[in-house]
């Protein structure tokens, strides 16, 4: 039987017995009400986190293209498209992502056609330069940051392509493709960045002061190559500011998911094994729901493992999964649960 976290299962069985069976006959019959009665109290383990309230929306990339999953498992929307690296919804429903390496675009989805462009390879200074992009964000003026990988910056562009700010960052380990994965702003308006091959969160004031620094342990661990469970490192992909004051931090390669205080102590963590029938691979996004939950994007991590899993915090209990290896791949390293998202291109 092929289970999936969208399958619902229900089915009832009754058996009568007319005259008395030869004994041989019982024995069967009762063997196979008991492989029955197994393989439902089977079921009902898989599809415990199923049956909760907790079925989601997702936008997400994958070896289709760009992807909205409802609730029910369907394909709400799809539109192809190459590799990404971050992903958001608009307030107007549109979809801001990248396009080839160093082009941040907005997309209308109603009509699947890309409305604005700026293109960090050819503007601001970078002809000549390898330029990649992998981390975009709107801001509460209307203009966007956009991380530039190669450039060693962020910066902050209005609508009409005009640099309006820059914030050079600190890398030890200069490389296109490395220098960053997501940053995101914080609320005092600094910045929390990820430098996947430093391996270290760092929050750079407006000024380009870094006022807080966390490097991802390797906890006793040698360095080990590849992209998927048998991969180790420190080349953390994400971070999020929490309201504790706390950072949560997607490690990456590390497999792991850390809390830690501004202190830098680690004060929650989830590792590569620790979810019943789950094993963690290339850990990437990361999304605090309203109800305090974490959602967190496992990348690279084979056939038959979630690449969407929703964590309780207080239990570390799963309480949604998405498993969907066959139909979006292996590389789905961006997403975002949209159920609270009003839009009229699919509603």
């Amino acid at each position: 039987m092929n289970l999936t976290f969208f399958n619902r299962y229900g089915s009832s069985a009754s058996a009568t017995v007319s005259a008395p069976q030869p004994i041989h006959r019982r024995a069967t019959i009762a063997c196979i009400v008991l492989a029955f009665i197994g393989l439902m109290l089977q079921i009902s383990t898989v599809s415990a986190a199923d049956e909760s309230d907790n079925q989601h929306r997702v936008l997400l990339h994958g070896k289709k293209g760009l992807v909205v999953v409802e609730p029910d498992g369907s394909i709400g929307w799809q539109m192809d498209w190459g590799g990404i690296h971050d992903l958001h919804l608009l307030p107007n429903g549109h979809i801001l992502t990248r396009q080839g390496p160093a082009t941040v675009v907005e997309i209308d989805p109603s009509k699947k056609e890309v409305v604005w462009s700026y293109d960090c390879g050819k503007q601001g200074g970078n002809e000549g330069k390898r330029i990649e992009i992998h981390a975009f964000e709107p801001l509460p003026s209307g203009n966007l940051m956009i991380a530039e990988s190669g450039a060693q910056r962020l910066i902050e562009v209005n609508r009409e392509g005009e640099i309006v700010h820059k914030i050079a960052l600190q890398v030890e380990h200069p490389n296109a493709h490395t220098d960053t994965r997501l940053v995101r702003r914080l609320d005092s308006g600094n910045y929390l960045v990820a430098h996947e091959a430093d391996g270290k969160a760092r929050e750079y004031n407006h000024d380009g002061d870094v006022v807080w620094e966390y490097e991802v342990p390797m906890f006793g661990k040698q360095t080990a190559g590849g992209h998927g469970p048998e991969a180790f490192g420190n080349r953390l992909f994400a971070a999020l500011r929490m309201e504790s004051g706390n950072t949560l931090i997607a490690s990456g390669n590390g497999h792991s998911i850390l809390e830690v205080t501004p202190e830098k102590e680690i004060v929650w963590e989830v590792h590569q094994n620790d979810l019943p029938g789950i094993r963690l691979a290339w850990v990437t996004t990361l999304q605090i729901l309203e109800n305090g939950n974490y959602v967190i994007g496992n990348c690279h991590a084979g056939p038959g493992q979630p690449i969407l899993i929703e964590i309780e915090p207080s239990t570390k209990k799963v309480v949604w999964q998405l498993d969907r290896f066959k139909d979006f791949g292996n590389n789905v390293s961006n997403s975002v649960v949209i159920d609270d998202a009003k839009l009229n291109w699919l509603d």
